[in-house]
């Protein structure tokens, strides 16, 4: 009997447990456990990331590779296209309607006053002030007058063809068809003739060089150029762009260098070459007469260690008439000069300045400038600078 009820208490015990944990699992107000999240995958650094189904044999699996760099392109160097300029001859006739346009006014004044019935002082006094005016210069004048007063008198009566014949052989004994106007770029055996620029900045020496240079390789002849005023970058930077135009080499040293040393490179680079023409660039500052002296005289003497100077060509800018003249004289005093340049006659009414300075130097003008264009530096030719200033 106690044994059964010793195993009454023991299952009443065990009931009861299990009612109280049933009671604690479903009691009101219970919150239900938080879900499991499975475990997430370390992050790997970008470098150790590898596609999905590396290294794996599956079939069917894919693998994405980045593209390969695109390598930057090179940039395209242009060579300038070398220009075939025209020859020499015959350009100063092409361009005499430009000269005409600018120079007709004087032609036409003098003609109009020498065409009057009635000649007195006060028409001779016109005619003198009108070539004073076009820079003729005083002393020519004179000549001038005193010689047309003269032949009238012996004509008498004057026709128009007269009066013009009158006046365009005046102005051709002024300008003096006799004198020598070659432009000596012959070379000596192996040895180039050297051409040496001279002129104050901003008349066009540089510009003028450059056509120069045109004009020689459009005549067949080869061409280098030397870049010796080293005072002004944009000067040799100007000079080697005339030159790639037309197949030129340039010689240049650094800025503010030794002029006298970048002429000797540039006649020993045309010896080397066997070029047939050396055109040297110079400064043009007219700070000292005695500063311009030792630049130049230094300039030419290393030269004259290589090869001849053949030409020293003076660069005049027409327009500023008197004034040109005296930058004239102060270089004919400094350097030989043996031909002149001048530029923007076609710009001016004052081409008597192509007989004054003729006059006060006792040197040719050898090219005039009549335009802007590359071509447009011509040999001068006297007969016709006169007709053009008479006109048609």
């Amino acid at each position: 009997m106690d044994g059964y009820l010793g195993v009454i208490v023991i299952v009443a015990v065990v009931a009861l447990l299990a009612a109280g944990g049933l009671f604690l699992l479903f009691r009101p107000g219970r919150k239900a456990a938080p879900p499991v999240k499975p475990p997430e995958a370390p992050v790997l650094p970008e470098e150790e990331k590898r596609p999905a189904g590396a290294g794996e044999e599956a079939e069917g699996a894919t693998t994405t590779l980045p593209p390969p760099p695109v390598k930057p392109a090179e940039p395209v160097v242009v060579e300038p296209q070398v220009e075939v300029p025209p020859p020499s001859a015959g350009r100063m006739v092409r361009l005499r309607s430009r000269l005409a346009r600018s120079q007709n006014a004087l032609g036409r004044g003098l003609l109009e006053l020498l065409s009057r019935d009635r000649l007195d002082d006060e028409v001779w006094d016109e005619i003198e002030e009108s070539l004073i005016t076009a820079d003729v210069g005083v002393a020519p004048t004179r000549a001038m007058v005193e010689e047309l007063r003269t032949k009238v008198k012996v004509l008498g009566s004057r026709t128009q063809d007269e009066v013009r014949g009158l006046l365009r052989e005046q102005l051709l004994a002024q300008v003096n068809p006799d004198l020598d106007r070659t432009l000596h770029v012959r070379k000596h055996g192996e040895r180039p003739a050297v051409v040496l620029v001279v002129g104050v900045n901003g008349t066009g020496k540089t510009t003028t060089t450059g056509k120069l240079a045109r004009s020689l390789i459009g005549d067949g002849k080869k061409v280098v150029l030397g870049a010796a005023d080293t005072f002004r970058a944009a000067a040799a930077d100007q000079l080697q762009t005339w030159g790639e135009r037309v197949g030129a080499d340039t010689v240049r040293g650094p800025e503010g260098g030794d002029p006298a040393s970048v002429a000797f490179d540039a006649v020993a680079k045309g010896i080397e070459e066997k070029v047939d023409v050396v055109i040297v660039d110079t400064a043009g500052r007219l700070h000292t007469k005695t500063g311009l002296m030792d630049e130049l005289g230094k300039v030419k003497r290393v030269i004259e260690k290589k090869a001849t100077v053949d030409e020293v060509l003076l660069v005049l800018d027409a327009t500023t008439g008197q004034n040109g003249m005296r930058q004239a004289q102060v270089f004919a005093e400094v350097v030989n000069i043996t031909g002149i340049a001048l530029t923007k006659l076609d710009g001016t009414a004052k081409g008597g300045i192509v007989i004054s300075v003729q006059r006060e130097l006792g040197v040719p003008v050898k090219l005039v400038g009549l335009g802007e264009g590359p071509d447009d530096l011509a040999p001068f030719d006297p007969e016709v600078f006169v007709d053009a200033i008479l006109g048609e």
